[in-house]
């Protein structure tokens, strides 16, 4: 199914049209009505989990030897609470018959607000808060919580929520204490977020973006190149070059941003990639040789998973990445 571009072609689709109906019953539960003109304020970002953050989070679930769980919030946005007076229109095509001229008066937060992160954040925080739990200092978008000698911990992206505890049971009241303040989708096991690729196994966790690097094939129209075998040449030095021909910035910077966000499970891509970014500012054709190598290299391995395994008794404490 593709997404519609315009409110008409969404207003033809009943798939759109029910889930538009549902978000407005869940809308309805929670604000009211008003025909007085909105206002708007400052407070509009939230802290989200980055990449290393989920890493260490997996790791340290390897390390311990317990599974990671995931969930997310269905009308997340919807739960946001608010302390300033904002006002909406009804969206075309769904006005209530009986005051079809009424405006909403947000007593939560609504998609398409921007302070509606923040909101739901600060939100969803304060119940882990007041449920015992423990934001973290530096992440703040990490939770933890211990019983007796075991931790549950919880790390939150906007309304995707992933956790695991050294006993497994805390995992199960974790997920019913949530379910008993918000609306929530148990997906079960983690499989796939932020673009990760993740299986558990009893020798350890494996991480990939193989779907992420076959998009970005398709994108830089390079899905029918040929292999390489290395991301670098051996001994390859490159060096600003300025009487090579020049390329495109925005493409080159957007190829190099790409590959950056992959070296989260693809750190063989770390150091010719980093050697690559040097050059954005004025990329030339050389430097777009050496990119488009990369991913020559990726088209080669895009299933290449980085794994962290689980530290038996028998093996040695160093042990660490493979």
């Amino acid at each position: 199914m593709t997404d519609p571009k315009t409110i008409h072609s969404a207003l033809k689709d009943p798939d759109w049209v029910k889930a538009m109906q549902e978000e407005l019953a869940e809308f309805e539960r929670n604000q009211g009505y008003s025909q007085q003109e909105g206002i708007d304020y400052d407070e509009t970002y939230a802290p989200v989990a980055r990449l290393e953050a989920i890493r260490i989070f997996l790791a340290y679930a390897a390390h311990k030897n317990f599974k990671v769980f995931q969930m997310d919030v269905k009308c997340a946005f919807l739960h946001g609470e608010i302390d300033r007076d904002v006002y909406i229109q009804q969206p075309p095509g769904f006005e209530d018959p009986e005051f079809p001229n009424h405006n909403f008066k947000l007593q939560k937060a609504v998609y398409g607000l921007k302070q509606a992160p923040r909101a739901w954040y600060s939100t969803l925080s304060t119940f882990l808060e007041e449920s015992g739990f423990k934001r973290g200092s530096i992440d703040q978008t990490l939770f933890r919580k211990i019983f007796n000698k075991h931790l549950l911990i919880v790390q939150i992206y906007v309304d995707d929520i992933i956790f695991g505890s050294t006993d497994e049971s805390l995992s199960i009241k974790f997920a019913d204490l949530m379910k008993s303040k918000f609306e929530m989708s148990m997906i079960g096991e983690m499989t796939t977020f932020l673009g990760l690729q993740v299986k558990q196994s009893s020798d350890g966790i494996f991480i990939n973006q193989e779907n992420y690097v076959k998009n970005l094939l398709t994108r830089f129209s390079l899905d029918k190149s040929n292999t390489t075998k290395t991301p670098i040449a051996l001994g390859y030095k490159l060096d600003a070059d300025l009487n090579d021909k020049p390329v495109d910035q925005k493409k080159y910077r957007g190829m190099i941003g790409s590959l950056l966000y992959l070296t989260a499970s693809r750190p063989d891509i770390m150091f010719s990639t980093c050697v690559c970014a040097r050059y954005q500012a004025n990329p030339m054709e050389s430097h777009a040789i050496a990119v488009k190598r990369i991913f020559k290299y990726l088209k080669g391995t895009p299933s290449l998973s980085d794994y962290t395994p689980v530290l038996h008794p028998e093996q040695p404490k160093h042990l660490s990445q493979v």
